[in-house]
C-alpha cells in the first residue's frame, strides 16, 4: 500500500444517530461507514413532545463518537489508521447546552445528570416560544438592528431564546451556568481536550445563523442588549468571544485521551465545527444560486452567493445570511421547514398506533411474533402509502393540508403556528390524507423559493440531498411538479458526513479550499426529476388555496 495515501473522517450528528465516514482524501473513495443510535434519545428520555420539549444527554454524543470512529478504523484496517490526517464534525442546530467554567456540560455533573434543562436543547425544542417573542419585541427598541442578519425574526429554535428559557426555568442551572455552547462547537472542544470554556473556538456558522454574531457588530451584540432584556443573561456575553472561525480552520489536535480511545495519533487535526445542513450542502456540491435542500426530519435550504454580488441585500424572514458560513469566502443563506420527514413519520405513527397496541395485547400470538409483526408493519407503512398516493389522479378538489405541524421556520419564523387539513369527506382515506401532507411540504418549499426571488435572489436550480431525496421518488417528483423546476439528487448516501470529510481534507491542507475539495471528492448526481408542466398548472391553483388556508390559520 502507498504510505503516502491520506485519509480523513467526517462525523455527522443527526437527530437520532451519529454517522461517520472515512474516505481516501486523494480520490474520495469511501473506506468505511459507521452509525450509532443514541440510546437515551431512542428511549424517549428527557423529552415531552406534548410540550415540544426535546433534550439530548451529552453521554449519547460522547458514547456515539467513541463508537463510530473506533468502528471506522477497525473496518478500514491498520494501514489506514496510521494515515488519518483530520476529523471534522457537523451537528444539528441550534442545539446548545449550559457548561461550567471548564466547558463541561452541566448534565455530566452528578447533581444535573437527570435534569433536562442541563442537557442539550435539540434543534426542534420549542419550549422557548415566549422568550423568542420577547427578544423580537425588545430588539425593535434598539437603533441598531441586531436581527438584520437572521431575517428580522428571532426563533424559539435558536441559541439565545433557549438560554433565556433555561435560566428562567431552573435556578440551579442558572447558578451553575458559566457559558452556553452549541453542540457543533463543543464536540471539537471535547476531542481536543479543552479544559477552559473561554477557549472554545466558536464557529462562524452557528454563531452567525443562530447566535446574532456578526462582523458588523464586532461579535455578538453588546452586554447591555442582553442584560437589558433580562438580568438572567447578565455576564453571559462577557464569556463569549468576539472572533469566530469558518469550518476550514483548525480547532486543535486530537488530545492524548481521545487519541488513546480511538487508537489514532495526537497529530490528527480537528476542524472547527459547523451545522449539519451547511456541511451537507458542501457534501452535495452546492453551486452559487442553487438551492440545496437537505431533506430529513426537517429541511434546511442552503444557498451561497459571492459576497460582492450580494452587496447590501438582506433577505427577509430566512434563518440567517452570514459571510463564510457554508462555503468560506461566500455568503451563506439558510432557510428551511421545521417539519418535513417528521410529518410523514407522525402520520405513520398515527396509523400504527392501533396495530401496535392490539398486537401487544393479543392473546392469540406470543410476544416475539407480535414484535416481529409490529416491526414489519411499521417498516412498510410509508412504502405502501407512497405507492397508493402516487396513483391518485391530481385534481384541484383533493384534500389540502398545511405543513406547520412543528411551527414555521421559513419564511417568517413562527413556532406557534399549527398544521391543518381541509376538504375532508367520508371518501378521505389514508393515502389521500398522506398525499395532502406530502403536497403541503412541497408547497412549503415553494414558499421558500418565492421568498428568495421576491428579495432579488435568483434561484437557478434545486439540489436534493438527504434521506427523503434519496428514498422517495414520489415526493421528489411532486416537489419538481409543484416548483416547476428540475431537481438534481446527489449520489452520496451521507452528504453531511461527506461534507464534513471535505472540510477535514481542507483543514489538513490536502486541498487549498473547500471548492477544490468538493470538486475532487464529490460523487456527483444520480438522478434529475423533471417537472410535469401540466400538473404544475393544477398545482398553481392548489397553491393559491394553500396560501389562503395559511392566511386563515395565521389570523
Amino acid at each position: 500500500m502507498n504510505t503516502e495515501e491520506k485519509y480523513v473522517i467526517g462525523v455527522d450528528f443527526g437527530t437520532s444517530s451519529v454517522r461517520a465516514l472515512l474516505i481516501n482524501a486523494d480520490n474520495g473513495e469511501e473506506k468505511s461507514v459507521s452509525e450509532f443510535f443514541y440510546p437515551r434519545w431512542n428511549q424517549g428520555l428527557f423529552c415531552d413532545p406534548s410540550r415540544n420539549q426535546f433534550r439530548q444527554h451529552p453521554l449519547d454524543y460522547i458514547e456515539g463518537i467513541e463508537f463510530v470512529i473506533k468502528d471506522l478504523i477497525e473496518k478500514a484496517g491498520e494501514n489506514v489508521r496510521e494515515n488519518v490526517k483530520a476529523i471534522s464534525i457537523d451537528t444539528t442546530g441550534s442545539t446548545p447546552v449550559a457548561v461550567d467554567e471548564k466547558g463541561v456540560p452541566l448534565a455530566l455533573n452528578p447533581e444535573f445528570k437527570e435534569n433536562p434543562n442541563a442537557m442539550f436543547f435539540l434543534w426542534k425544542d420549542h419550549t422557548a416560544v415566549q422568550e423568542a417573542e420577547e427578544i423580537n419585541n425588545y430588539a425593535s427598541e434598539f437603533e441598531t438592528n441586531y436581527l438584520k442578519y437572521v431575517g428580522g425574526i428571532y426563533s424559539s429554535e435558536w441559541f439565545w431564546a433557549k438560554l433565556l428559557y433555561a435560566l428562567r426555568k431552573d435556578a440551579a442551572v442558572k447558578k451553575a451556568c458559566f457559558s452556553w455552547v452549541e453542540h457543533c462547537d463543543w464536540m471539537p472542544f471535547l476531542l481536543t481536550g479543552g479544559k477552559n470554556a473561554l477557549a472554545i473556538k466558536r464557529g462562524t456558522c452557528a454563531a452567525g445563523h443562530k447566535g446574532l454574531w456578526a462582523e458588523e457588530f464586532v461579535g455578538f451584540p453588546p452586554e447591555e442588549f442582553f442584560s437589558g432584556l433580562d438580568t438572567s443573561l447578565k455576564n453571559i456575553r462577557k464569556n463569549l468571544p468576539d472572533k469566530t472561525y469558518s469550518a476550514d480552520k483548525v480547532a486543535g489536535t486530537l488530545s492524548a485521551e481521545w487519541a488513546n480511545k480511538f487508537g489514532l495519533s495526537t497529530n490528527v487535526l480537528i476542524g472547527v465545527g459547523a451545522l449539519d445542513a451547511h456541511m451537507g450542502a458542501v457534501g452535495g456540491q452546492i453551486e452559487p444560486y442553487f438551492l440545496s435542500k437537505v431533506m430529513g426530519t426537517s429541511t434546511c435550504d442552503m444557498m451561497v452567493a459571492p459576497g460582492e454580488e450580494m452587496k447590501e441585500t438582506l433577505v427577509r424572514g430566512i434563518c440567517g445570511q452570514v459571510q463564510s458560513s457554508v462555503v468560506p469566502g461566500m455568503q451563506g443563506m439558510e432557510a428551511g421547514q421545521s417539519a418535513f420527514g417528521d410529518i410523514y413519520a407522525w402520520f405513520r405513527e398515527l396509523l400504527f398506533w392501533p396495530v401496535k397496541n392490539m398486537l401487544s395485547e393479543s392473546e392469540l400470538i406470543n410476544k416475539e411474533t407480535a414484535e416481529k409483526l409490529q416491526q414489519e408493519i411499521k417498516n412498510n407503512i410509508l412504502k405502501k402509502l407512497n405507492s397508493e398516493a402516487s396513483k391518485i389522479p391530481l385534481s384541484k378538489d383533493l384534500e389540502l393540508a398545511v405543513d406547520w405541524l412543528n411551527g414555521r421556520r421559513t419564511p417568517d419564523a413562527n413556532q406557534l403556528l399549527k398544521g391543518a387539513i381541509t376538504n375532508l369527506s367520508l371518501g378521505s382515506d389514508a393515502p389521500k390524507i398522506y398525499r395532502s401532507f406530502v403536497e403541503a411540504t412541497c408547497f412549503g418549499s415553494r414558499k421558500i423559493v418565492e421568498r428568495f426571488k421576491e428579495e432579488g435572489i435568483p434561484v437557478k436550480g434545486i439540489i436534493g440531498v438527504g434521506g427523503v431525496a434519496k428514498k422517495s421518488p414520489f415526493i421528489m417528483q411532486m416537489m419538481a411538479d409543484v416548483l416547476g423546476m428540475p431537481i438534481k439528487v446527489h449520489k452520496s448516501e451521507q452528504t453531511c458526513a461527506s461534507g464534513a470529510a471535505m472540510f477535514a481534507a481542507t483543514v489538513a491542507g490536502i486541498y487549498p479550499n473547500v471548492e477544490v475539495a468538493m470538486h475532487k471528492l464529490g460523487q456527483g448526481f444520480e438522478e434529475e426529476y423533471q417537472p410535469d408542466l401540466d400538473k404544475h398548472e393544477i398545482y398553481i391553483l392548489r397553491y393559491e388555496e394553500y396560501k389562503s388556508v395559511c392566511g386563515f390559520l395565521e389570523k
